[in-house]
């Protein structure tokens, strides 16, 4: 069992290129138009702080956790009408994002796209509708 984690494997760089290339394909690919909409015209906000809860979530830096004392991603996005639906444009997104990086270990890439998933899969919270 290795002690380098997942940030260290990556890099601030690469994590930062993911999460650019995630916000860029929801902003550009209708693909995704429904996860766009829940968004402020402005990504740059939303592009900075996954890049510092990734970080953290990662391994590296925990300055997004120590940012925002006792606050959980869940609960952040508790108020959102996040269906399955739009869930799983995330996940499509955020795979995309991961797989289009260079050079990134495909198990360390599964293993993002895996775990990233069950996160997004979890905050849909609100019934597709039949």
């Amino acid at each position: 069992m290795s002690d380098i984690t997942p940030f260290a494997r990556l890099g601030a760089a690469r994590v930062a290129a993911i999460v650019d290339r995630f916000y860029d394909l929801m902003e550009h690919d209708p693909a995704f138009a429904g996860l766009r909409a829940m968004h402020d015209a402005d990504l740059t906000p939303m592009r900075s702080s996954l890049t510092g809860f990734l970080t953290a979530w990662l391994g590296g830096p925990r300055n997004w956790f120590s940012e925002r004392p006792g606050t959980c991603v869940m609960s952040l996005h508790g108020a959102m009408p996040i269906t399955p639906a739009l869930g799983e444009q995330w996940v499509a997104a955020m795979d995309r994002a991961i797989a289009a990086e260079p050079d990134i270990a495909p198990d360390l890439a599964a293993t993002l796209s895996t775990a990233l998933g069950r996160v997004a899969r979890a905050m849909a919270r609100i019934p597709q509708a039949a």
